[in-house]
């Protein structure tokens, strides 16, 4: 469950920013949740913080806590859960609550003292469990009575910073309604060759965190897994972990809304179509389901937190009873956390990422729009290993210039980033201005939908592999079409943009057919090498809360819906667009 989910925040972020898109900004705070080492065992310390309580706080809360003044604090335990038994289970009912279970058990425990400590000092707080972590409002001598403490890993800051994206690549417009035409950006992943063969992401839900969405929307309404062709049901489909602010939508919003736009685009992506010509996503037969982690295109730790948490088990709209079986199959993230934002060691949200796919959930993440310099794949969380990083190119295949580059040397890893590119320039999907409106923007943001819709419709055509991430990938990264230009060519990490993969696009342009053709109908995937001693007991155990929840509403049946009918290739050609500018 979400725990102490109505907690209202004290901070109200600076407008758009976040937003790895041409007209928002670049940029999600999800703020500094510590440096947490390698080993996760339960019952470990991260191994990476040093014992010393002054080393353990972060500059920014110094600075937040000057004065006598209060503010809002990341106070990351050092005891992290160890849910790595979950890729060895074959029931993917029974591998979500195993994840759920021991990640809430694991919190509950270890987090007692923490609690017990803040309680004593009437501190209003909110605990997490999907990383073992609290956000509490504390002053300076609170900050080191928690550093002090040999649970504590690390105190960062919860305040978001204004972090805005190069202008230079804006591209904003408004578009017909009425296209008659399959978007390019789903012509060039040949999403409708997948279409004609029957599979148009059927059976598979897309999560997508980001700055809510315009459920009613056209495009989008048909495909929300809380509409039913007759009456809404938002519960387990929808959460708001915006507590104050919101703009034209209100804090705690009972149904999704939209506060900025970019996440009505990104959904549409994903999985759009209005039915009467707007063909805009990639899988629209998939189901999405949504939740708002941005202020008018800001985000903070407690936010980004809340919304995962949130996707590895759904809960009702008051976060109670929460249910790991209807959490979604891959998530889209559109959106970086630089370190500008508080994001200082780069580990942040690295086991959060970690335990989502534990959880059998694709975490797609934008790459950024930093390019076209080398090592510009920077910022959490397209950096790790866990995530499937995205790129950006154009109409005639040509590698945008702002598109973030590998080699990853943040950490140290040298690691090659992005997995893939993907459409993101001049792309066309819903908007939030009115359940009628489309815009073109460019950005990874834009680029990053449209392999989470590639993924639906993998595993909508093999189900054999669905929640089978390592092979995924593989067949992803395979399976690409290597046909990008670079203008100018490149050599970034040693690797020049000729050989494939490469730190410029990745292994290429993602291919929902080639993919899908790759892999015989019904062929089965790997046996797991691992499984778990014995098979968890599903169980809702939820984690202590700093306040009283409402009460539960009940919970939905789930009935089935219709998918939408194959369409067979587009009858046009797309519009071109220009490439943005250096």
């Amino acid at each position: 469950m979400i725990t102490n989910s109505r907690l209202a925040s004290k901070f109200r972020p600076s407008r758009w920013r976040h937003l790895l898109c041409s007209f928002f900004f670049v940029a999600a705070a999800i703020a500094a949740v510590g440096a947490i080492g390698s080993s996760r065992a339960g019952g470990q310390h991260t191994g990476s913080v040093s014992d010393a309580p002054s080393s353990k706080i972060a500059p920014e809360v110094l600075a937040d806590t000057s004065d006598g003044k209060s503010g809002s604090v990341i106070i990351l335990l050092a005891d992290q859960a160890d849910v790595s038994a979950g890729y060895g289970m074959r029931d993917q009912d029974a591998r979500g609550w195993f994840v759920y279970n021991t990640l809430t058990q694991h919190a509950a425990r270890t987090q007692m003292g923490l609690r017990n400590l803040l309680n004593s000092r009437g501190v209003s707080y909110q605990s997490f469990w999907v990383v073992n972590m609290l956000v509490a409002t504390a002053d300076r001598a609170l900050v080191e009575a928690v550093a002090a403490r040999a649970d504590v890993a690390r105190v960062d800051s919860n305040r978001p910073t204004r972090w805005i994206e190069d202008p230079s690549i804006a591209t904003f417009g408004v578009t017909p309604s009425n296209p008659l035409v399959v978007e390019w950006g789903v012509q060039n992943v040949n999403a409708p060759q997948v279409w004609a063969m029957g599979f148009t992401g059927q059976g598979i839900v897309i999560g997508n965190e980001d700055t809510g969405m315009r459920w009613t929307h056209n495009a989008l309404k048909p495909h929300y897994r809380g509409w039913n062709g007759v009456s809404a049901d938002h519960n387990y489909n929808w959460w708001d972990s915006i507590h104050s602010g919101g703009g034209v939508c209100s804090p705690n919003h009972q149904e999704p809304c939209d506060d900025n736009g970019h996440g009505t685009h990104t959904t549409g992506t994903t999985s759009g179509d209005d039915g009467t010509g707007n063909q805009i996503g990639v899988a629209p037969g998939a189901k999405w389901i949504g939740c708002r982690n941005m202020d008018q295109g800001n985000g903070m730790p407690s936010t980004y937190t809340e919304c995962f948490q949130f996707f590895i088990a759904p809960t009702d709209l008051n976060g109670q009873n929460p249910d790991p079986t209807l959490r979604p199959h891959v998530i889209n993230d559109s959106w970086i956390c630089p370190t500008t934002e508080g994001c200082t060691t780069g580990d942040e949200l690295r086991v959060i990422v970690e335990n989502t796919q534990a959880a059998g959930i694709f975490v797609e993440a934008s790459a950024g729009n930093s390019g076209p310099d080398c090592s510009t794949v920077n910022d959490p969380p397209a950096i790790y290993e866990a995530s499937f990083s995205t790129g950006a190119y154009d109409i005639t295949n040509l590698l945008a210039s702002f598109s973030s580059r590998g080699p990853v040397t943040r950490d140290g890893s040298n690691r090659l980033k992005p997995n893939i590119s993907a459409p993101g320039v001049n792309v066309r999907s819903s908007y939030f201005s009115s359940d009628t409106s489309y815009v073109n923007l460019s950005g990874t943001s834009m680029a990053g939908p449209h392999v989470v819709g590639v993924v639906a419709l993998l595993w909508s055509a093999r189900p054999q592999l669905q929640r089978d991430i390592a092979n995924t990938k593989t067949i992803l990264q395979n399976t690409a079409n290597p046909a990008v230009t670079v203008n100018p060519p490149q050599t970034c990490g040693g690797i020049p943009n000729t050989t494939i993969p490469n730190n410029s696009f990745g292994y290429g342009r993602v291919d929902a057919l080639a993919a899908v053709n790759s892999v015989p109908p019904g062929t089965p995937t790997p046996t797991p090498t691992a499984s778990p001693s014995s098979t968890p007991t599903p169980t809702a155990t939820a984690t202590a809360t700093a306040t009283a929840s409402a009460t539960p509403t009940a919970t939905p049946t789930s009935t089935p819906r219709p998918t939408p009918t194959p369409r067979s290739g587009p009858t046009a050609r797309p519009r071109p667009s220009p490439a943005p500018r250096p």
